[in-house]
Order: structure tokens, then C-alpha cells, then sequence
């Protein structure tokens, strides 16, 4: 979405005691942290998903742009469909950013949404890439815009041609401006209603993408009829974009997000593409703090993990992992995974995340340190829930030099020649800076490489159910600074061992009360010791910023 779309989300303040007393619990005394493992046996409960933008993934014809033939012919580099191999990335399934018919590069903006970005192909190329996954494993799902289209929709066109049209109603009107300012930022100034022949209608982004009105029952069943089209072409689920934003009932905070009407029309949707495909995923874009991201989940009586949306992105524990690995400190993430367990519904898949295509890159943000970037994929991809992974992060991409959205949305660097292995043509916008090392031939057989630890994380995960699809057990206490993250991954009889430190300089970890005879390594980097017995209590030392992982037995 574009950077005008951005909310800013206000600071949450977390007060603590500064003076204990003889009722004050201590560290051991307070109750351990738990998340219970995601409720269901649906793929997507577990899966990695890798976000791509299909313009700056692979050109296959010269222009300069990415496309899906492009796409489809990378394929084996995420996941070549033979798990005995070690050179594909492993990841379950693919996000695509809009494909659908825009007048703007990034597409969140459509006019046709049965129709391909002639720039990416056409509906045959669509029905080949999710052969070609599925054949491989992998699932597809695609980012579906709703809230609002283009300007230049039929349906807008027609709506705004006369007050009598019979599609006046599917989108927003007034005689007169409600002056409702942009309902993500307390101090926002500026209408989010737009003059147009003689009358206003709302577009909460801007005036180029009106909202859709969801509350005409036309417009809702359209909206389900679009979502089965695409089901039907192979698609697996949706990712669904400004989620909170869909039907407002006044102005301000409390009428322009998180309605009563929104989240019954999410259960609404939901409930259609279970019917339509009981296996398909809808992923929520819900960025907000994390009592209001619990809500978009419903209710967990009838559906096991929700009833509304069965994956909501973790916005504010991105936040804290990247911190974490920045600072060396990981108490923001252990309060972040107990302000989780007493919000979220129990059983609840979670949707974990570093950075995406609305936010300066990872590798920007950790000012390209590679101890740092290590950190906080080891951090992302040990957590429970269904990580998600933004194209390029896992190279080291970073931001391009300009200032808008274009530089978070750089194309893909293959190599290090001219075209970066992306096109043979002119890139559509430029690649951004480090490419030379930056690339995934660069780093493909380079044992030490930001991409070797990816791939080598991946799998872990995948061999172990624990770590897979399992719940978590935080061993780090809450209380004070934490330069070591350790937890338990936890899955029927399989119990996982993982330990981060997250300092620059050595840690011995524990001992931690574990009931086991022996503990098999799963990952450890070269300078992780021997985890070590003492009775029941088990400990281990680590080098800075090393992560070590076991299977207790």
C-alpha cells in the first residue's frame, strides 16, 4: 500500500513496580508463560509464507518488470519439491502482492478484479504458477483489496455518474463534507471525503481509492463472488488488506475501525470460503496493538483457531524482534509472548513477521550487521505460528535510496551482474545498494551466508513437529533485561530446546528443570557448547549472538 496508507500506532506504556514487598512474587515465583499450540491440522496453521512482488521478483521477457512466467521459473529456488535437497529456501507458500488489473505499479488500487496486470500475464499464466506450486508443495494466496478500488473502477465510474445510479450506493456519499479525519493517527488533520460532482464520497487512503460501501448487501455478495472466482483458479486464501477499515458507522476512532459491522463481515466472508474451499487461509492485516489484533480472530467455540480470521499479522512482536536484536535485549519479546497468552484466544495461529512491503527493510534497519540479521531470523523462525518471510530478506536485501514506498519494493538481486539476474532489459526502478554481496548466488554456497542460516532454519523447522506446529514454553523470565531468549517447543510427546543469545559477548544459559536423559542437536552454530546435565537442570554456554536448538529425549 502506499506510505500515505501507514498508520502510526501510539505507544503503549508498560508500567512496572520499582519497590518489592514481601507479597511481590519474585522471577521463579511468577507463573510461566505458555501458548498453547494452534488448535486444527489446516496447512496453513504452520507454513512459512514468502511475500513477493511479482513486479521486482523475475522479468521473463526484457521490459524491465517482473511477471509470472518470471515467478514460475524461480519456483525451485523457494522449494523444489524434494525435501532430501538443501539448495531450494523450503517455504510452504506464497503471498502475492495485487496481480489484479491497476493503474499503479503496486496495485492496491484495482479496476478489474477478474483480470491480470497485463504487465504480470494473464489468468493462464495465474492457473500455471499455482500448478507448478502445488506440484512443488506449496500453496498461493493473494492479496485481496476490498476496502476500496480505483477510482477508475466501472463501479466507481458508474456510481459517481448520477445520484439515481444503480451502483450509487456501493460506495460512500454526502451532500455535504463529514470532515472525518484518518482514523489511524489521534493527531490526523485533513477530510477523509472527496469532492466530486457537487457531492462527497469517502476514500479513508486517499481520493484515488474510494471505499467501497459493505454495507449494500450487492456489494458484500460481490465481494465473496470475486473471492470464489479466484479459488477456483487455485488460489489458496487471501491475504486481506486495511482489514479494520471496512465498514465504517461515523467518524473517529471508534467509527472508522474495528467496528461491530466489520468483524461481522469478516465472520460473514470467512465462513463463505470455508464453505467454498475448507482449507483456504485468510490472513488479516490488522495493524494495530495486540488486544485489538486478538479480536480479528472471533470466536474459537465452533472453529478451532477462529471464526473470523485464522491469520492476523503479529505487528507489535515484529516490532520487538527486531528491537531485540538491535539492543541485545530480549524483554520486550518475553512481556510481548505474555501479553499474547493473555490476549489472544487460546489455540490461535500466529502470524509472526519481520518486515513487509509498507516498512523500511529489515536490513535497513539493522544498519546491514549481519550478527544482527542472523539474530533476528533465528528469533522469527523458532517462534510458534506461521512466519512469514518478505523477498529478498533472507539475502540481506536492503532499502533503495529514495524515500518512497518504491525503495522497500526494490527488484530481486539473482548476481551481481548488470540485470542482477532479474531481467536482461532496463529494472523497473532501481536495485538497491550492497548487491554485490547482497544476491543469492553470492550467498547460495557460502556455508556462513544470511541465506545458508535461512535455509538451514527452515528445515530445522520442518523436521521437527515441535518447532513446526507446536506450543511454546518461555524459560526466560519476564522481569528485567533479557541478553538470552530460551524457550520450549512443545508437540504431543516432542519437547525442543531453544536457546538465542542475543549479546555480543558469551552467555551460559540455565539451568533450566527439564525432565530428560540426553538432548540431540537440531542447529546449533559452531560456537554453541554441549548442552550440559547437572541432575535435572540443564545448561549451555554460547558465543555472542548464537543460537543453539535440541530435541530432548
Amino acid at each position: 500500500m502506499p506510505r500515505s496508507r501507514l498508520p502510526r500506532l501510539l505507544p503503549i506504556l508498560v508500567l512496572t513496580s520499582c519497590v518489592s514487598g514481601p507479597n511481590t512474587p519474585t522471577p521463579a515465583q511468577l507463573p510461566p508463560v505458555e501458548l498453547a499450540a494452534p488448535a486444527g491440522d489446516e496447512w496453513y496453521r504452520h507454513a512459512v509464507f514468502y511475500e513477493v512482488f511479482v513486479r521486482s521478483f523475475q522479468d521473463s521477457n526484457g521490459d524491465g518488470k517482473g511477471d509470472l512466467p518470471g515467478l514460475i521459473s524461480r519456483l525451485d529456488y523457494l522449494n523444489d519439491g524434494d525435501p532430501s535437497t538443501t539448495t531450494d529456501l523450503g517455504v510452504d507458500a506464497l503471498w502475492l502482492m495485487p496481480v489484479f488489473d491497476s493503474p499503479s505499479y503496486h496495485g492496491y488500487d484495482v479496476v478489474d478484479y477478474e483480470r491480470i496486470n497485463p504487465d504480470y500475464g494473464t489468468l493462464e499464466d495465474f492457473e500455471r504458477l499455482c500448478a507448478e506450486a502445488h506440484r512443488r508443495g506449496m500453496r498461493v494466496i493473494l492479496d485481496l483489496v476490498i476496502n476500496h478500488t480505483s477510482s477508475r473502477h466501472p463501479w466507481f465510474v458508474e456510481s459517481a455518474s448520477s445520484r439515481t445510479s444503480a451502483k450509487r450506493d456501493w460506495y460512500m456519499w454526502s451532500d455535504t463534507d463529514p470532515n472525518w479525519a484518518p482514523p489511524w493517527d489521534t493527531f490526523a488533520t485533513g477530510s477523509t471525503w472527496h469532492r466530486l460532482n457537487g457531492a462527497y464520497y469517502y476514500g479513508v487512503f486517499w481520493g484515488g481509492m474510494p471505499d467501497l460501501n459493505m454495507k449494500t448487501p450487492a456489494v458484500r455478495e460481490e465481494a465473496k463472488r470475486i473471492a470464489s472466482f479466484w479459488l477456483g483458479k487455485g488460489a489458496d486464501g487471501f491475504r486481506l488488506d486495511a482489514a479494520r477499515y471496512l465498514i465504517e458507522t461515523g467518524g473517529g476512532l471508534l467509527g472508522q475501525a474495528d467496528t461491530a459491522e466489520t468483524h461481522a463481515f469478516w465472520k460473514e466472508f470467512s465462513a463463505h470460503v470455508r464453505n467454498v474451499k475448507p482449507d483456504a487461509v485468510l490472513v488479516g492485516e490488522n495493524w494495530s496493538t495486540t488486544p485489538t489484533i486478538a479480536t480479528y480472530y472471533g470466536s474459537t467455540d465452533q472453529v478451532p483457531g477462529g471464526d473470523e480470521l485464522p491469520l492476523n499479522f503479529n505487528f507489535p512482536l515484529a516490532e520487538e524482534l527486531l528491537k531485540a536484536a538491535r539492543t541485545g535485549d530480549g524483554n520486550g519479546v518475553a512481556l510481548k509472548l505474555a501479553e499474547m497468552r493473555s490476549r489472544y484466544p487460546k489455540g490461535v495461529a500466529d502470524a509472526p513477521f519481520l518486515t513487509n512491503h509498507d516498512q523500511v527493510r529489515v536490513a535497513t534497519q539493522l544498519a546491514g550487521d549481519q550478527r544482527h540479521l542472523s539474530t533476528v531470523a533465528s528469533l522469527l523462525l523458532t517462534l510458534q505460528g506461521s512466519p512469514f518471510l518478505y523477498y529478498g530478506e533472507e539475502v540481506g536485501m536492503a532499502n533503495g535510496t529514495t524515500n518512497n514506498d518504491e525503495a522497500k519494493r526494490t527488484p530481486m538481486a539473482w548476481d551481481s551482474s548488470a540485470g542482477g539476474g532479474f531481467t536482461t532489459g532496463t529494472p523497473w526502478f532501481p536495485f538497491s545498494p550492497g548487491r554485490e554481496r547482497n544476491n543469492v548466488s553470492e550467498q547460495s554456497n557460502a556455508s556462513g551466508s544470511l541465506l545458508s542460516r535461512y535455509r538451514a532454519l527452515i528445515r530445522t523447522r520442518h523436521a521437527s513437529e515441535a518447532l513446526d506446529r507446536g506450543g511454546l514454553k518461555l524459560l526466560t523470565s519476564t522481569q528485567g533485561r533479557a541478553p538470552t531468549l530460551a524457550f520450549l517447543r512443545t508437540f504431543g510427546e516432542e519437547r525442543v530446546l531453544v536457546v538465542h543469545n542475543l549479546s555480543d559477548s558469551s552467555n551460559t544459559v540455565g539451568p533450566f528443570e527439564l525432565e530428560a536423559e540426553s538432548a540431540e542437536v537440531l542447529f546449533a552454530d559452531p560456537s554453541v557448547g554441549s548442552l550440559v546435565r547437572d541432575g535435572g537442570s540443564w545448561s549451555v554456554s554460547l558465543s555472542g549472538r548464537a543460537t543453539g536448538i535440541w530435541r530432548l529425549r
